[in-house]
């Protein structure tokens, strides 16, 4: 399992390794980076989802960027020339700039490997993926609500240029908005679409709504919805279908809120804290994936 993104971090070198905790943070190649929101949420969470799993750590490929694209440009360079060779079985892509020409340069590059990875991504990558009229290629996309307006709107390529029409209450649009990114081909072949109401879908058919237990501190915290994407990406790599690996870690991630019983000034590593316990008590029910 590879995960790709960049992290804020003035002049830090593209690193590339195996994740393992350290404390309050994490360590690549030599490098300790906190578990704050964005890519190392999203790390840290699928670290603790393969660690209950007993899998492999993930791997990750990382780079500073702090809105240069210089770290972005690197990442996606760095998987054009070597995808072939990492041969992930899973590739979460999360922050990078979402340069158009590099994200259709690097699926190019995914098509001539041997074995196809599963594809995941979220955010930036998620931007281009679907720019670069790449998004039915994807097996899973992570949006929230303005998120999954971008990816219905045929004409935007970024998330700053959604139709006005489309953005507007699109939280209580979340269905009609679905069928529109399916339609227009902005959609990967499943979402998970993040928010007050979780959606599970597979080709255009919503498959579940999750919205209990409600905790509504968590919409204020920065990282609740990077650490679902990096629950799921560990699950699909456990061998769960994208959809069902999707509907595991949203119900995964409130029940982890529910514990961490948070405020708005609580960070995301005090809900991520919470998941080996979740998984011990759900988990087995949940997808019949039972550990000992």
């Amino acid at each position: 399992m590879l995960i790709a993104g960049t992290v804020p971090v003035t002049d830090m070198p593209m690193v590339y390794g195996r994740v393992e905790r350290e404390g309050g943070n994490l360590r690549v190649d030599g490098h300790s980076l906190p578990c704050t929101q964005g890519t190392m949420a999203l790390v840290s969470a699928a670290l603790a989802t393969t660690s209950h799993l007993e899998l492999e750590p993930p791997r990750v490929l990382l780079a500073g960027d702090i809105g240069t694209g210089k770290g972005s440009r690197l990442i996606y360079q760095y998987l054009i020339e070597h995808i072939g060779e990492l041969a992930p079985d899973v590739l979460a892509l999360h922050y990078c700039q979402p340069i158009v020409t590099l994200m259709q340069r690097f699926y190019t590059a995914v098509e001539k490997c041997r074995l196809r990875p599963v594809l995941i991504a979220d955010a930036g990558s998620m931007y281009a993926a679907k720019a670069a009229g790449l998004a039915p290629h994807f097996d899973l996309f992570t949006p929230d609500p303005s998120e999954i307006a971008f990816l219905a709107d045929p004409d935007a390529v970024h998330p700053a240029y959604i139709k006005r029409h489309l953005f507007e209450d699109a939280c209580a649009r979340v269905p009609e908005l679905i069928k529109s990114a399916y339609d227009y081909g902005g959609a990967a072949k499943c979402l998970l679409v993040k928010g007050a109401v979780d959606y599970i879908v597979r080709d255009g058919i919503i498959l579940e709504t999750i919205n209990e237990p409600n905790i509504p501190e968590m919409e204020c915290i920065g990282g609740t919805g990077d650490t679902i994407t990096g629950m799921a990406a560990a699950f699909a790599y456990a061998g769960l279908e994208p959809d069902q690996a999707a509907g595991i870690s949203a119900k995964a991630n409130r029940a982890a809120g529910q514990r961490a019983r948070p405020t708005p000034a609580t960070g995301v590593a005090a809900i991520i804290d919470q998941l080996p316990a979740v998984f011990k008590e759900n988990l087995c029910a949940w997808s019949g994936v039972c550990t000992k």
